[in-house]
């Protein structure tokens, strides 16, 4: 079952999501805040800038941090078919009846950017690490503290058997910019 917006806030004023906005900001900036199901998180200002300096092989088992270039501010510029990694603002606390799927916004689709969040699982906690492909042959811009990504949360008939949590999760309570763990 899809929680609209109701369930959202009721959830949030239990720690659910923190900082919540639980009105759709949109004046001026890439929306974020609660939509009607679903709530669209917000990137944070810093980045891991994807290059190829080093010339490396990427390798989740064996990742080289040296891979990325640190940056902070109000705009992130990702080179032409490259990526960069951020993270929400937000901290999140799944509950454990509830699983949430993660899809980019329309208005960074529209200029050729991807953005991947694998699911959260039930009772996974922490800030949400967010990659975002530049699919396009020029440099693109994205905006710190607006909107990335909707998040849908479906909430299931029954709890489920083995949270995230039960199972010591490596990304568990994550804070800022987490890279692949083995």
């Amino acid at each position: 079952m899809v929680m609209n917006d109701r369930w959202i806030k009721e959830m949030a004023a239990k720690g659910m999501i923190e900082p919540f906005s639980p009105e759709q900001v949109r004046e001026g900036v890439i929306s974020y805040g609660v939509s009607s199901y679903g709530y669209d998180m917000r990137i944070a200002d810093e980045f891991k800038i994807f290059t190829n300096i080093n010339a490396t092989v990427v390798d989740p088992k064996n990742f080289d941090p040296n891979s990325f270039v640190e940056f902070r501010g109000d705009v992130c510029i990702i080179p032409p078919n490259s990526f960069v990694l951020g993270y929400s603002v937000e901290y999140f606390r799944i509950p454990r009846d509830v699983i949430v799927i993660c899809l980019g916004k329309s208005t960074y689709a529209r200029c050729g950017l991807i953005v991947n969040v694998t699911p959260l699982e039930p009772e996974w906690e922490g800030h949400v690490t967010i990659e975002i492909s530049n699919t396009t042959p020029l440099p693109a811009r994205i905006y710190a503290n607006e909107g990335i990504a909707q998040l849908i949360f479906l909430k299931g008939i029954e709890i489920c058997e083995v949270s995230y949590a039960d199972k010591a999760g490596k990304y568990q309570s994550q804070k800022g910019i987490t890279l692949p763990k083995v």
